[in-house]
């Protein structure tokens, strides 16, 4: 990208703008990358996004590249094996609900057909497009990740609260939280229009 591009996070951290260029606010309704990005937004609590992104490829390689069917069948002696991997994010309880979420997505997908299906009912299929114009306008949960978060922990999920919720609806699109200003902002906006 040309330096002239203005972006809506004041950043020159090439992982972040690699990731607010290319992924942050696309649109997936990839079950896998869905998954992966629950995942990841989960092991985010209390750490830095800059932190994930490092650990990223780490946590690829042990999750099975977030292919929720392997990581469902984890034994104790692989979520051990997973804990002593000091390239991950070794956290107990973020590792165990790694595993603990890929059964309940499973459940779902059984259910429903797809994870996809599911997740996108929060905002009735179609991106939510809040026009900010400042980061100070940015919620840190709304109502529907508040609905999201409790249907969520209803059917057993881990490391789901709303504002993990929210961050998670950012990333994968459900909402377009580019700045109206930031040049991924239009992109967006025309791909789903495209898309509808």
């Amino acid at each position: 990208m040309e330096p002239t591009q203005v972006r809506c996070w004041s950043t020159q951290n090439p992982l972040y703008i690699k990731y607010h260029d290319e992924e942050w606010g696309t649109p997936i309704h990839d079950d896998r990358k869905l998954f992966e990005l629950l995942t990841l937004e989960g092991f985010q609590a209390g750490l830095t996004w800059e932190l994930i992104l490092k650990r990223r490829t780490a946590l690829r390689e042990a999750f099975a590249d977030f292919d929720p069917e392997k990581v469902a069948k984890y034994t104790v002696t692989k979520i051990q094996e997973t804990l002593t991997n000091p390239q991950v994010i070794r956290n107990k309880a973020k590792i165990h609900s790694t595993v603990s979420n890929a059964q309940r997505f499973l459940e779902i997908q059984s259910e429903l057909g797809s994870f996809d299906k599911f997740i996108w009912q929060f905002v009735n299929g179609k991106p939510i497009d809040h026009k900010l114009k400042s980061m100070t306008e940015m919620p840190a949960e709304t109502e529907e990740s508040r609905a999201m978060s409790k249907e969520l922990k209803k059917r057993g999920f881990k490391f789901v609260g709303p504002t993990i919720c929210y961050a998670f609806m950012q990333a994968v699109g459900m909402v377009n939280d580019h700045l109206t200003s930031c040049f991924r902002y239009r992109q967006i906006n025309r791909e789903n229009t495209a898309s509808t």
